[in-house]
């Protein structure tokens, strides 16, 4: 007979983090404008990670993103402006930016260094500078 292993969710006691304008939450992340900032349950957010909200930004249910990404919802360099918004359960790999008006889709997988500065479809694999979409995700 075989015992079959109950797996826990992956955050059993997840609640909502308490966020400060330009402040470190207490895992090392920041907000600026968080009025204007939508986070879904289960997210994880990884440090030294850094979102701009001026113009609004939504995060999914049980999206990741990985350490020193930034997340911008306006740019002072080319004057763009626009709510960014990160489909459920899609993954940001560390050290990628997201710029301003972007939806990456739900189930997407953006790679770890990337520029992400259009919209990225739901269930895909998207990296480099800037991302391109290089895989269909099979369910």
């Amino acid at each position: 007979m075989t015992e079959k292993k109950t797996q826990k969710p992956r955050f059993h006691n997840w609640k909502m983090p308490e966020i400060k304008h330009g402040r470190l939450t207490k895992w090392n992340w920041m907000v600026q404008h968080p009025e204007n900032l939508k986070l879904g349950k289960n997210t994880d957010i990884g440090a030294f990670t850094y979102i701009n909200a001026l113009h609004g930004v939504e995060i999914g249910e049980g999206v990741e993103i990985g350490s020193h990404c930034s997340v911008y919802s306006v740019s002072t360099i080319d004057h763009k402006q626009g709510r960014v918004t990160l489909g459920a359960g899609c993954r940001i790999g560390s050290h990628s930016v997201i710029m301003p008006g972007v939806t990456v889709g739900k189930n997407s997988v953006v790679g770890a260094f990337s520029f992400v500065n259009h919209d990225i479809p739901g269930n895909v694999i998207a990296f480099g500078v800037p991302a391109k979409v290089v895989k269909k995700i099979k369910k």
